[in-house]
């Protein structure tokens, strides 16, 4: 298995752990914009699909400059991925990706003018990962206080998908 296969092996299986991610973007300023949004869909070659306003600061950022950064958090795992993301108009796409848990958001269906997709397409990324989870990371930290020691670290690893 080439080096690519094995991390998007990882990387999905990483992602199977996180439904909501900030999203951050920069404004035309060029001030970093941070937006938490609910992953829709997760393909298999690390691009990740969501559901937006098309008014939204996101939607405006991106269509200027489509880099953007990712960071998931989830009980003792972080991921942070760098990629380019599209605005795009599908509503085939936004109706397959249709949930009821979306309409609270967007009560005028997936046919509403009000309603967009963004893709992000994921280039690289770096996640971290404490060994035992939040129990093994609190222990570590509380021993670290009493021994003085530095607390272990945990895994590390990046992904670089632009082959």
């Amino acid at each position: 298995m080439s080096s690519t296969a094995t991390e998007l092996e990882t990387l999905n299986d990483l992602l199977e752990r996180f439904r909501f991610a900030m999203v951050t973007t920069r404004a035309e300023d060029g001030a970093l914009h941070a937006h938490p949004l609910t992953v829709q869909e997760k393909e298999s070659d690390g691009d990740l699909w969501f559901i937006v306003g098309t008014h939204a600061s996101a939607v405006e950022h991106v269509r200027r400059d489509p880099k953007v950064g990712l960071s998931f958090s989830s009980d003792g795992t972080w991921l942070s991925l760098a990629g380019e993301a599209e605005v795009v108009d599908d509503l085939a796409k936004l109706k397959e990706l249709w949930s009821t848990t979306v309409e609270a958001w967007f009560p005028d269906g997936p046919e509403s003018p009000g309603v967009t997709l963004l893709k992000v397409s994921t280039l690289t990324g770096e996640y971290w990962g404490s060994v035992g989870g939040r129990l093994a990371t609190a222990i570590a930290l509380v021993t670290s206080k009493v021994t003085g020691d530095r607390p272990r670290g945990g895994e590390k690893q990046t992904f670089d998908l632009t082959d």
